[in-house]
């Protein structure tokens, strides 16, 4: 017999405004033990030196993280021209450089090509993992010698807001899933023939979260095991922003926590389409709307 999971059922999520200095995984291990959360995930990885929107999601608001994961997202971030790193932001080695600096025009016409669905290559030293081994272990083993295949990615829109001097551009991305902000700055230098790294990244928001709504890491320590704490929780439902909702009964809602189809109410779904069921306000399941009914695929256990 498995040991049970310590913690408290508590589900939702917790918008943190991410400090740079500190991973991603670190910032879920604060927030589930400032919660005493039995579990927790969180909806994108953020670099270490990255700031901004890490959406942490608690008990069975995971369950919803794909759907943020999914989500557009926007950055806004800091090219240093001139000069391009081997892990592509301010924390690695130069490797090259360039006198060369590109006009403000310049720039503007070199981010059409990036708009769109583009194909991107990662940095080497990122989680890709090459034949069973991350690509940033291979990378500080010294063994560079590899390749990392070109992914799909969705920029939505990529534009210049600043041009405080000749050694850096400020830019906004929105862009969907697996963008690196990394590769961006690489590839931007690359095609103004100048080079270019990440000085400074931060993602002001990610699907319905935003960064200025987020808790900063000191205000999750002083709050840690305090009702004060959860009042800043948000719903599970705020995970399904971007999914349709229907209506259930309690015989609906009934048959699909049992994992079985169950009677929806719909009005702007079509058949096939991706929806959640709700009850009273409340998420019962994920699922496909077929004539009526939604087939559940996740199903919420509420306590």
């Amino acid at each position: 017999m498995g040991r049970k999971r310590k913690g408290r059922d508590i589900s939702g999520w917790l918008v943190v405004d991410k400090p740079a200095g500190i991973t991603s995984t670190a910032v879920v291990n604060k927030v589930r033990w400032a919660l005493e959360a039995k579990k927790a995930g969180h909806a994108g990885t953020l670099d270490p030196e990255a700031t901004g929107v890490l959406a942490v999601a608690l008990g069975e608001a995971t369950k919803t993280v794909p759907f943020i994961t999914d989500a557009l997202k926007a950055y806004r971030f800091v090219v240093r021209l001139g000069q391009a790193t081997n892990t592509d932001d301010a924390e690695g080695e130069v490797i090259a450089e360039s006198a060369d600096r590109p006009t403000d025009e310049d720039i503007k016409a070199a981010l059409g090509g990036f708009l769109g669905d583009i194909m991107q290559v990662p940095p080497k030293f990122s989680a890709v993992k090459i034949d069973g081994e991350r690509a940033y272990k291979l990378a500080r083993d010294g063994d560079e010698d590899f390749e990392i295949a070109a992914r799909p990615l969705w920029v939505d829109e990529l534009v210049m807001t600043d041009r405080p001097d000749a050694d850096h551009v400020e830019l906004e991305m929105v862009c969907g899933k697996g963008g690196y902000v990394r590769s961006i700055a690489r590839d931007l230098g690359a095609a103004l023939g100048c080079h270019g790294h990440v000085l400074h990244l931060r993602r002001i928001w990610s699907g319905p979260f935003e960064a200025e709504d987020g808790l900063t890491y000191e205000q999750i320590e002083e709050l840690a095991r305090t009702p004060e704490l959860d009042d800043h929780l948000l719903p599970l439902e705020q995970g399904l922003a971007d999914l349709p909702e229907v209506k259930t009964t309690e015989q609906g809602a009934a048959k699909l926590r049992n994992g079985n189809p169950g009677l929806v109410i719909a009005t702007d779904v079509e058949y096939g389409d991706e929806c959640w069921a709700s009850l009273n306000g409340e998420a019962v399941a994920v699922g496909v709307f077929k004539a009526g009914e939604l087939h559940p695929s996740r199903v919420f256990v509420r306590g």
